[in-house]
């Protein structure tokens, strides 16, 4: 098998609703590496990561996945790590660390981001964030999730200017998505903490995602998805 050709164009397979944390991820990837690249969306609303073609062409069926002339790779983390390797600095502006412990903690805080705060996830769904607030109150299960992102964020975020190891890295714009799942709501936050995040979010690869365009509302069927099933109905 050939190695990578940085010239092969570049597709970004997205998701309909533009409200997936992982699309956002490889989506502002993309922009800091100041790449070129297409999207085709993908309507998970209506299983089509499902069909035979994505799941050969992805291997595991999942959305975000990148192309990159005769090769393909899905998971957002992934992502990373290929655009890094493939479109490295100082050609492109490095989304990870440089700092082999820098890079370490980025890794564990990407992976603690998509694996961990279930209620919160479950609670305050993205839909929460671009198309409706929630109007219901938090389980005591969504409150202990959120204390437990705020304790990391306040481990974390040191300085209101600054990235969190130093210069701006790709976790630092995950972890400005996953607190605002609670500023977007209504939520308290530390000062600091809130200060950073507000100022994360107005990054222009980051308002390239928020200002994408969306379905006028969240359909019904965004509820019957697989990956919802443990969703909680945020408006009553």
């Amino acid at each position: 098998m050939s190695g990578p050709m940085p010239d092969d164009a570049l597709v970004l397979h997205a998701e309909t609703m533009w409200a997936s944390p992982y699309v956002f991820s490889s989506w502002v990837a993309l922009h800091e590496k100041g790449l070129r690249f297409d999207v085709r969306e993908v309507a998970l609303v209506d299983l089509e990561n499902r069909a035979h073609a994505y799941r050969a062409q992805t291997l595991t069926a999942k959305v975000p996945a990148l192309e990159h002339g005769d090769f393909c790779v899905a998971e957002s983390s992934a992502i990373a790590e290929y655009l890094e390797d493939v479109f490295p600095s100082p050609g492109h502006r490095a989304v990870l660390p440089v700092d082999a412990r820098d890079r370490a903690r980025a890794r564990q805080l990407m992976a603690w981001l998509r694996s961990d705060l279930a209620a919160l996830r479950n609670e305050r769904p993205t839909v929460t964030m671009f198309f409706r607030p929630a109007n219901v109150p938090l389980t005591p299960a969504g409150e202990a999730a959120a204390a437990e992102l705020v304790r990391v964020a306040e481990r974390l975020v040191t300085r209101e200017d600054t990235g969190l190891f130093g210069r701006w890295s790709l976790p630092d714009a995950e972890l400005a998505f996953m607190l605002h799942r609670l500023i977007l709501n209504g939520h308290g936050l530390p000062s600091r903490v809130r200060v950073w995040a507000e100022r994360e979010w107005q990054r222009p690869s980051v308002q390239t995602f928020v200002r994408h365009a969306r379905p006028a509302e969240c359909p019904e069927r965004y509820w019957a998805m697989p990956a919802n099933a443990r969703a909680v109905r945020p408006w009553v």
